[in-house]
């Protein structure tokens, strides 16, 4: 029987649990405030980076916009007398800096101005599209008698094909002795792959209505009366361009059978041949010719602006498309 006084068996009593210990409320207040402040620091950090971004965006674009639309008009007062000029630079084309439109706006103005005593188109240029040269060469007419006012021709580099018949429709033409002038005919290039086809094994399926609506594809053979009907049309061209040459040298050009070949020769050469009229540049023809020698570029250029409004009109014109393709299921 268990002695009452042995308590060595027992159980021991559990100990009590210790009280947590309170929480500092001031402290735990003060650290959600620093948290609260931090979060809202954040916010307004992000928020003036986002309408600082936004607010230079909209300014660049409304400069890009502006730049864009703006131009000089002509000055209502009469300006001093001067030397006008027009540079015709790089390949004549109708999406080219030297288009007709640029090219005969810029005449336009410099003749319109009553203090210019001359135009000078200052060309450096190896030809382009016959119909853009055409018209500013029919342009050069109409303007010359319009305002009676000289127009000539400076040639730095080079003035052959389509620049050449520009420059045929001037009063007279300049050159430095190493310039490249000529180049009077026309061509029309291209590639023929039927032989590789035919080696490689590759069947060329095209399909048209109309016999001749494949002409000149390059996967295909080109048959007599299609080279014969090219051929035509190179001709009728080169014609047209032999007659506005005599026109507008006149007694001046030396013909030969070379003339009007394709071949380019130099400035002294052209000049011995009629094809120029004497040794130049844009400086000593306004003071030596023109007798003004303060020089006022009218040429229009493209600017950065332009440019970028353009792409960004071409982006968004090729996202509606796009779009559109995808809203109406074209593909």
């Amino acid at each position: 029987m268990q002695d009452p006084q042995d308590n060595t068996s027992a159980s021991a009593p559990p100990e009590p649990v210790k009280a947590a210990l309170p929480l500092d409320e001031g402290w735990a207040r003060q650290t959600l405030e620093q948290l609260a402040f931090a979060s809202l620091k954040e916010q307004k950090v992000a928020r003036r980076w986002k309408v600082g971004l936004r607010s230079a965006w909209l300014l660049f674009l409304a400069v890009v916009f502006w730049q864009a639309f703006s131009y000089k008009s002509p000055t209502s007062h009469p300006s001093l007398p001067h030397t006008a000029m027009v540079s015709i630079v790089g390949e004549i084309g109708s999406e080219t800096e030297a288009s007709a439109e640029n090219v005969m706006s810029a005449m336009r103005l410099a003749l319109e101005d009553s203090g210019s005593q001359a135009l000078v188109l200052l060309i450096n240029s190896p030809g382009g599209s016959p119909v853009q040269a055409g018209l500013i060469n029919d342009e050069i007419v109409r303007l010359r008698a319009l305002h009676n006012k000289p127009i000539y021709a400076v040639v730095e580099e080079s003035c052959a094909s389509a620049a050449y018949y520009i420059a045929a429709a001037t009063d007279r033409i300049y050159v430095d002795k190493a310039s490249i002038v000529g180049s009077i005919g026309v061509l029309m290039d291209g590639f023929g792959f039927t032989g590789l086809m035919d080696k490689l094994g590759v069947e060329r399926r095209l399909m048209t209505a109309g016999v001749n609506k494949g002409f000149l594809d390059p996967f295909s053979p080109q048959t007599e009366p299609q080279r014969k009907h090219a051929q035509a049309m190179l001709d009728q061209i080169h014609t047209q361009f032999i007659q506005v040459v005599k026109k507008g040298r006149g007694d001046r050009l030396k013909e030969s059978p070379d003339t009007f070949s394709g071949l380019f020769w130099s400035g002294q050469q052209a000049v011995d041949m009629g094809l120029a009229d004497s040794l130049g540049s844009l400086d000593g023809v306004a003071r030596e010719v023109v007798k003004a020698p303060d020089v006022v570029d009218y040429t229009q250029r493209e600017n950065v602006a332009e440019r970028l409004v353009k792409r960004f009109g071409a982006a968004m014109g090729e996202g509606t498309l796009r779009a559109l393709r995808t809203s109406t299921g074209l593909r």
